[in-house]
């Protein structure tokens, strides 16, 4: 069903679009962040900063702020996408389908199913969905739960090739949007609580032939095997399950690893590289030009798929080409993008108890005595309390970041969880976690989260914004001094970039998971976000007033009202 608000009322209907240019080139890809008038990349640019120099919708104008239509996914599914938009169409994927929406309607163009097999579902850890397609050409890319790439051609939907990259049946999926980086599309995996072996595909463009793959996990003999126990680099995780960052002048891709299997540390040994890494690869090959492992043999699913923030930061006084990441261990990461130097880590999550900080001269974690005790013993038996909990100090939803204020926004996370851990049992398709949990722990105030402004400078929080349920979508700020994100209750929300003060806000009927995007069309600037309940948080969190949020997804566009 598609609700049409515009036509509702006299001077809101959306002016004519530009006819589909499916001519988009890397140098389109390259400048996205500049170019207002489409969305091409995942992120809002390479360096996936997903910020927008649009101002028109700012903080005297957002009250003004209305739907200009509302589209049906016709799905239940967790809609935590990201929508492309090129040449006057918008695409946006879902798990089971792939959708063209005419952005100037809301009307749909054309919809292809995803043929998925019946038991997929049972061997999916944390959702059912599709975070995003990759484009170029006239073609679009995407993943699928069952472990497959696909090229779509985007006038038609029809699929130009498709490639299995992995076995379902064994835990491996992808939710991911893949990047087209060094004329190669890059693919990572999902499956790290399964016992799976996490990697990196390369495949051409126009065959979708396999031109490299990389193992997170090396093999016997192989460069930091000596960092495992004999015999446990098969099972041993490090997936890959978010989209990576890529940066063309230094042609160096960067992806981002998680949780080592199983994720009981004593059981594997030792930092079990590359597990829990930022790694920087050469898109045309795969090689591994550098790395920085952020939990080494981590015990507590401290993944570092977190997305990979490129941007430039003062740095004793001069200018610095960066990497950043806001990491599930609780700690900020600033390094230096050409090499992997770590220049700052800092706490930002509210609560640390498994690491002291962390040592600059070595760039290790300094683990707590709780810490040093998971690590000595296979067997545990009590439960311990750990913070942040394995969801982390922040998840997957991605942070903005707003390149002349030099500020981060993201969503945070604030409760911790009992564990014990124990021998692990492998079973094909099953969890692989050597551990129990024993419940999730709640801060002091019950607040389990919040929306933060944080200077990477400097290390210091700018503001917050509590909130009883984290909020579960990613963050989109602009030079309007706007900052938008969704809550699992529904609401899509404008935050004062400089204060933290929400000024604005539209329930959209189901919890919000989305990652906002805007975009302009002759002068006029538009937001566009995806809802629909169902994340992995409201499953697992314990949050009863979530399971009373409605089902249905669906893609809402807000514009000015005259």
């Amino acid at each position: 069903m598609k609700r049409d608000f515009a036509r509702a009322a006299p001077g809101l209907a959306l002016a004519c679009l530009a006819p589909l240019a499916l001519a988009q080139t890397i140098d389109d890809l390259r400048r996205d962040a500049a170019t207002p008038g489409d969305v091409t990349t995942y992120g809002m640019g390479w360096g996936q900063q997903r910020y927008s120099a649009l101002a028109k919708i700012n903080k005297s104008t957002v009250k003004r702020l209305v739907p200009a239509w509302n589209l049906s996914l016709d799905n239940s599914a967790n809609a935590s996408t990201q929508p492309l938009l090129i040449g006057g169409v918008m695409y946006v994927s879902t798990h089971n389908a792939t959708v063209a929406i005419d952005a100037e309607t809301g009307r749909q163009k054309w919809k292809v199913a995803i043929d998925l097999p019946a038991d997929v579902n049972g061997y999916l850890c944390c959702g059912i969905q599709s975070r995003g397609m990759a484009a170029l050409d006239g073609v679009l890319y995407r993943t699928t739960i069952d472990a497959h790439v696909l090229a779509l051609d985007m006038a038609s939907g029809k699929t130009l090739w498709k490639q299995k990259a992995a076995d379902y049946k064994q835990g491996y999926s992808m939710t991911h949007a893949p990047l087209v980086a060094g004329g190669v599309l890059i693919t990572g995996i999902s499956g790290g609580e399964y016992g799976t072996r996490g990697f990196l595909d390369g495949w051409d463009l126009k065959t979708g032939e396999k031109k490299w793959r990389t193992w997170t996990v090396p093999a016997p003999g192989e460069p930091g095997s000596e960092t495992w126990n004999a015999d446990r680099h098969d099972k041993g995780g490090a997936p890959t399950w978010l989209t990576g960052t890529y940066d063309p002048e230094l042609n160096l891709v960067y992806w981002g690893t998680g949780n080592g299997g199983p994720w009981n540390p004593a059981w594997r040994g030792k930092d079990s590289l590359y597990i829990c890494s930022i790694l920087a690869l050469d898109p045309a090959t795969g090689k591994i030009v550098w790395h920085y492992q952020t939990s080494p043999g981590d015990p507590y699913d401290y993944d570092a798929t977190n997305e990979l923030v490129l941007g430039e930061l003062p740095v004793n006084g001069a200018a610095r080409k960066v990497l950043m990441q806001a990491n599930r261990n609780g700690y900020f990461y600033v390094l230096d993008r050409s090499n992997g130097k770590l220049l700052s880590a800092t706490q930002f999550a509210q609560k640390v108890n498994w690491a002291s900080g962390i040592d600059m001269k070595t760039g290790r974690p300094i683990d707590t005595e709780m810490t040093k005790t998971v690590r000595a013993n296979v067997e545990s038996k009590d439960f311990i309390e750990a913070w942040p909990s394995a969801f982390g100090a922040k998840n997957w939803m991605p942070m903005s970041f707003d390149p002349q204020k030099k500020r981060v926004y993201l969503n945070t996370l604030n409760f911790g969880m009992k564990v014990k851990y124990g021998t692990p049992a492998y079973r094909q398709g099953a969890w692989y976690l050597g551990l129990e949990l024993g419940g999730w722990v709640d801060p002091d105030g019950g607040m389990r989260g919040a929306l933060v402004a944080w200077d990477p400078a400097t290390g210091r929080k700018l503001w917050e914004s509590p909130t009883a349920a984290p909020y579960w979508s990613g963050v989109l700020s602009t030079a309007g001094g706007l900052v938008f994100t969704g809550a699992q209750t529904g609401e899509f929300m404008a935050f004062d970039a400089d204060t933290g003060t929400k000024l604005w806000q539209f329930q959209t009927g189901s919890g919000i998971s989305g990652l906002p995007i805007t975009w302009e069309h002759k002068g006029q600037q538009y937001v566009t976000v995806t809802s629909g309940a169902a994340t992995v948080y409201g499953f697992l969190g314990g949050d009863a007033k979530l399971a009373q949020v409605p089902a249905g997804s669906s893609v809402w566009t807000f514009r000015l009202i005259d």
